[in-house]
């Protein structure tokens, strides 16, 4: 089960993103404020969870949260300032979108800056442990896969409706083919045979 507070703190949100891990596309946070007598028993880590119930749970989130918030930290800058950066960046731009402001932050991870002096916590494996985290990854995740639909109508060669920007092989196929595109992280290794040397 998971719980629904970490503190004693009655606003207390949790943050999480989605995204890290792939080669196209933006990191995608999100920030939710859970009420003191929320519960459902669907609600999990969203890579635990199916596509259908991902989509089910979105709206329940959205209408019986205290507050949320999402944001979009795009390839420009994830290659400017790197994928921890950005992760960090999109979690605290999904937090200044709370219309309550927090007075503690749960974060999914082990890496975190301090945000307007606000005290949090970072916890690994957040998301499978505290249910806001949990609503959290829920939006991040169902938010950055409705981005990579949009684009893929743009881009169909990738097939970025089915594998979401993360490296599969028919992606790398596809970039080995294409080559990288707009909305490629060009600073990711986006080809394993990139650390080849020609010697």
């Amino acid at each position: 089960m998971l719980k629904l507070r970490y503190s004693t703190y009655r606003f207390e949100a949790g943050t999480d993103e989605a995204g890290r891990g792939c080669l196209s596309g933006p990191v995608v946070a999100a920030a939710v404020i859970l009420p003191p007598d929320f519960e459902h028993e669907l609600l999990n880590d969203s890579k635990q969870l199916s596509e259908k119930n991902r989509e089910y749970l979105r709206p329940i989130i959205e209408k019986e949260a205290i507050s949320y918030g999402v944001a979009f930290v795009f390839q420009n800058k994830i290659d400017e300032i790197n994928i921890l950066n950005a992760s960090i960046l999109a979690m605290q731009r999904s937090l200044d979108q709370l219309k309550t402001r927090p007075e503690f932050i749960i974060v999914d991870g082990n890496r975190f800056k301090d945000y307007k002096n606000i005290p949090h916590k970072t916890i690994v494996k957040g998301d499978s442990k505290y249910l806001s985290i949990a609503a959290a990854s829920v939006l991040a995740k169902t938010y950055r896969d409705e981005y990579m639909l949009k684009i893929h109508a743009e881009y169909p060669a990738y097939n970025w409706a089915k594998n979401k920007g993360y490296p599969t092989k028919e992606h790398r196929d596809a970039i080995r083919k294409n080559g990288p595109n707009a909305h490629h992280r060009m600073t990711f290794r986006l080809l394993p045979e990139q650390i080849k040397l020609d010697l």
